[in-house]
C-alpha cells in the first residue's frame, strides 16, 4: 500500500481560507488548528471542571454494552486523569457505517489523538460522537456499492413514518438481516467473506438499535486502536447533560443572537454556509411520543414547536432539563456546545461543511463563558484499488484530474479517437454541407408558399434525424468494438469520482473489507498523515 497527497480543486472558498489561515475566516475561531496551539489550549483548560467520575462510569456502561475492546476502556480509564484531554468529532450512525467519509473521520480522530500525545505528554483520548438523537432516517438507510458504470443504492426496507431518534428505533432484524444478506450477494467470495458476514450478522442478533448496530461495527472495525463511542441518544447521556440544558436554556438569546449575528457577518464576507439560524431560534428538539420537535422562541418568550406542536414557559422548559433532560436534545448549533460542557476537548475533527457552520458558534460558545476548541478538518482519502491504478496508467489518466474532475470527457475522446475521420466531426461537417446544399430549396419554397417553406424546414429537420440515426449506430458500433476499454473507463469513473464528486461520499468501505480485509484500514490508520494536506490517495 501506498499513500500520496493530492490537491482538490472544488474546495468551498471558506475552507480554502481557513486552511491557508486568512484573517477573513480565522476571526470567526479561537484558534487557527495549524499553528502550535494546542499547549496553550490544554492550558485554558485548566480553568475548567468535568464530571470525569461520572462520565467514565457513563462510557464504561455504554462501551461494554457494545463489546469494545480492552483498548477503549483503557482509553476511558484515562478521562479520570486530571491532565487528559480528547480529541473528538462525530457522525450519524449509518448503516455498516455509511459512506467512507465517516471511516476517514474515525482515523482523524485517532491519528490526531496519538500525534497530540506523543507531542504534549499527556493522555489523548479518541472520541467520536455518535448522534444517535437525530431523526433523519432516509440519510442513513442505505448504501451504496459499485455496479459499473455505476454506483448501485441498497436501501434497508424499513419504513419509517414517525421522526424517531435513531437510538430509539429498534432493529427490524428479519428486514436487516435479508438487506445484508443481499449486499452478500453481490459481493464475489474471498478469504475474508465469511468472517465479515458471520461478523455483521452477530452485530445484527446482539444490537437493540441501529445506534447499536453502527457501534458495533466501528468497535470492530477499530478494535486495536481504543476509539471512545458515545450515543448521544442515550438516556444516561442526557443525565450527564441536565445542567448543561438548562444553562443552554438559561442564555438561548444569546446564543441565537450570537449564530445569526456571525451568519450575517460570514454571508457579508462572501462565505456559504450550510447553517440556517433566525435570532429567535431555540436550538433545542423536544421529545413528544417519541418524535423530536425543534423548538423556537415566539414573541411572548414561550417555547413553542415550528407546528404549534408544543408550547412551554422558560421555568416549564428549566423543570424538564432539570428532572426530564431525557425529553431534551441538541441541534447543529448545541451539540457542539455540549460536546465542550461534557469532555475536556483539545481538538474538534470535522468535515468541510462542519467547519464551515462551526464558523458561526463562535459568539455561542462565549455566551457560555466558553472558548471555542481548535476546529480541525478531518483527513479526507480517496481508495485507488489496483485494477483501478492499473486502468489510469494504461490510459495515461492522472490520478489527481480523475478524483477532481472523473473522466466521461477523456472517455468520449478516446472512443472518438478510434474512428479516423471522428465520427462526430464527420456527421457535424456533413450536416454542414447539407445544410448549405438544401438551402435554395428552403428559400424556393418559402417564395412560393409559406406552407411549403414550413415543409422545406421539416424535410431539412428529417435528414438531420437520418444523419443522427446513423452516427448512433457508428457509435454504437464503436462501443460495442471496444467494450472493454470502455468498461474500464467506467469503472475509474465510479471509483474515483462516483455521482460527480469524491468517492468517500458515496462508497462504503464493505466492498474493500471484503476484498482486502480490515487490514487496509488498519493500515491508514497506523500510517500518519499530515492535516495539513487537503487529500490522500491510497493505493492498494
Amino acid at each position: 500500500m501506498r499513500i500520496d497527497p493530492i490537491q482538490l480543486k472544488a474546495q468551498s472558498q471558506l475552507i480554502a481560507d481557513y486552511r491557508n489561515n486568512r484573517e477573513e475566516i480565522m476571526s470567526f475561531f479561537d484558534y487557527s488548528p495549524y499553528n502550535d496551539v494546542y499547549e496553550q489550549r490544554v492550558k485554558d483548560l485548566k480553568g475548567r471542571t468535568f464530571d470525569r467520575e461520572k462520565l467514565t462510569y457513563v462510557l464504561h456502561k455504554m462501551n461494554h454494552q457494545w463489546d469494545a475492546p480492552i483498548s477503549t476502556f483503557n482509553n476511558i480509564d484515562k478521562l479520570n486523569d486530571e491532565k487528559s484531554v480528547v480529541v473528538i468529532g462525530g457522525q450519524q450512525a449509518g448503516l455498516l457505517t455509511g459512506p467512507m467519509y465517516t471511516i476517514n473521520k474515525v482515523i482523524s480522530i485517532i491519528q490526531f489523538a496519538r500525534q497530540q500525545e506523543e507531542e504534549l505528554g499527556i493522555p489523548v483520548i479518541p472520541v467520536f460522537w455518535i448522534a444517535g438523537e437525530d431523526h433523519d432516517f432516509d440519510e442513513i438507510n442505505h448504501i451504496y456499492l459499485p455496479k459499473i458504470p455505476q454506483m448501485k443504492k441498497y436501501k434497508l426496507g424499513h419504513h419509517m413514518m414517525e421522526k424517531k431518534s435513531v437510538s430509539d428505533i429498534p432493529i427490524d432484524r428479519s428486514v436487516l438481516s435479508a438487506w445484508v444478506d443481499n449486499l452478500f450477494e453481490q459481493l464475489h467470495e474471498t478469504v475474508y467473506t465469511k468472517d465479515i458476514y458471520d461478523t455483521i450478522h452477530t452485530a445484527v442478533e446482539k444490537s437493540q438499535t441501529y445506534a447499536d448496530f453502527f457501534a458495533r461495527i466501528i468497535h470492530h472495525l477499530f478494535k486495536d486502536a481504543g476509539v471512545v463511542l458515545i450515543d448521544s441518544g442515550n438516556q444516561e447521556v442526557r443525565q450527564l447533560e441536565s445542567r448543561f440544558f438548562q444553562d443552554m436554556i438559561k442564555h438561548q438569546p444569546g446564543i441565537s443572537e450570537g449564530v445569526f449575528s456571525a451568519l450575517s457577518d460570514l454571508n457579508k464576507k462572501g462565505y456559504q454556509v450550510s447553517l440556517e439560524s433566525g435570532p429567535h431560534d431555540g436550538h433545542l428538539f423536544y421529545h413528544k411520543d417519541h418524535e423530536r420537535i425543534l423548538l423556537t422562541r415566539d414573541h411572548s418568550g414561550d417555547w413553542v414547536g415550528k407546528q404549534n406542536e408544543i408550547r412551554l414557559t422558560t421555568d416549564e422548559l428549566m423543570i424538564i432539563a432539570e428532572n426530564n433532560p431525557e425529553l431534551l436534545s441538541n441541534n447543529v448549533v448545541t451539540r457542539p456546545l455540549m460536546q465542550e460542557l461534557l469532555f475536556p476537548t483539545l481538538a474538534f475533527i470535522g468535515g468541510p461543511g462542519e467547519v464551515g457552520y462551526w464558523a458561526g458558534l463562535k459568539q455561542a460558545f462565549h455566551t457560555l463563558d466558553l472558548k471555542m476548541p481548535p476546529v480541525l478538518p478531518r483527513l479526507s482519502i480517496t481508495v485507488v484499488e489496483r485494477q483501478v491504478a492499473k486502468a489510469l496508467q494504461r490510459y495515461e489518466i492522472d490520478v489527481v484530474s480523475a478524483v477532481n474532475e472523473g473522466v466521461n470527457s477523456k472517455k468520449d475522446k478516446w472512443l472518438q479517437s478510434k474512428s479516423n475521420p471522428q465520427v462526430n466531426e464527420l456527421t457535424s461537417e456533413i450536416k454542414t454541407v447539407i445544410e448549405k446544399a438544401h438551402k435554395p430549396l428552403r428559400d424556393l419554397a418559402k417564395d412560393i408558399r409559406s406552407d411549403l417553406g414550413d415543409l422545406s424546414e421539416k424535410n431539412l429537420s428529417y435528414l438531420y434525424r437520418d444523419i443522427d440515426f446513423i452516427q448512433g449506430r457508428l457509435v454504437k458500433a464503436l462501443e460495442e468494438k471496444y467494450a472493454k476499454e470502455l468498461y474500464e473507463f467506467d469503472l475509474i469513473n465510479a471509483s474515483l469520482h462516483p455521482h460527480g464528486g469524491l468517492q468517500e461520499r458515496v462508497w462504503n468501505p464493505l466492498q474493500w473489507v471484503n476484498e482486502y480485509g480490515m487490514e487496509f484500514i488498519s493500515y491508514i490508520t497506523m500510517t500518519p498523515c499530515s492535516f495539513e494536506e487537503e487529500h490522500y490517495v491510497v493505493y492498494l
